[in-house]
């Protein structure tokens, strides 16, 4: 929901790492993204076609567009903070994976019947995707300096946006998404039998 992701207190003290915090700062995000980097792979593992796009009810989101959500969420938002082009783009997964939404959709607010218009079967390119994000997140996260964790990334909400409340934002989408993924997973399993 957005009001979880932006929602913040005014944190630009807080905010602000400087000497052995920035190093600390840098290593605690590149941890965090590192966790969900580490983990879908094997979520993936295994999964058939099917699996990826099985929903558990017509409204729900299936693995796949899943992990390709939160991959596009993490490519996009990592990318505003650095002011470079989204890997999705740069690296031509957007041509890969083909899909029917407009070329910078990200999924944020997709309807059932658009999410049902996921088509992507391979759980390898949704791992090489969602590597090729990480590979970019950590390059991006640790060339940041305590001025860019300040800087204003977004002033549609308020207080604005500033990098730091941005990464933890997307660290908090991602993780819950990821916690959504193994879930549907386990009932893809229990399916199964």
């Amino acid at each position: 929901m957005p009001w979880q992701a932006e929602v913040m207190t005014d944190t630009s003290a807080a905010a602000t790492p400087v000497g052995d915090d920035l190093a600390l700062s840098r290593a605690l995000l590149v941890d965090a993204f590192g966790r969900v980097a580490e983990g879908l792979p094997g979520l993936l593992d295994g999964l058939s076609g099917e699996d990826l796009l099985w929903r558990a009810d017509p409204e729900a989101n299936s693995i796949g567009w899943l992990v390709w959500h939160l991959t596009r969420v993490q490519d996009d938002h990592l990318a505003g903070v650095a002011e470079r082009e989204q890997v999705w783009a740069s690296a031509g997964f957007a041509e890969r994976f083909d899909l029917p939404y407009a070329a910078r959709s990200i999924g944020y607010g997709q309807s059932s019947d658009e999410v049902g218009a996921f088509s992507v079967t391979d759980g390898s390119l949704l791992a090489a995707y969602h590597a090729a994000v990480h590979a970019e997140t950590v390059a991006i996260v640790q060339g940041l300096s305590a001025s860019d964790f300040q800087r204003i990334v977004d002033r549609r909400w308020d207080p604005p946006v500033t990098a730091a409340v941005r990464l933890v934002s997307v660290v908090n989408d991602i993780t819950q998404h990821a916690g959504q993924v193994a879930y549907l997973r386990g009932l893809v399993e229990r399916r199964r039998g």
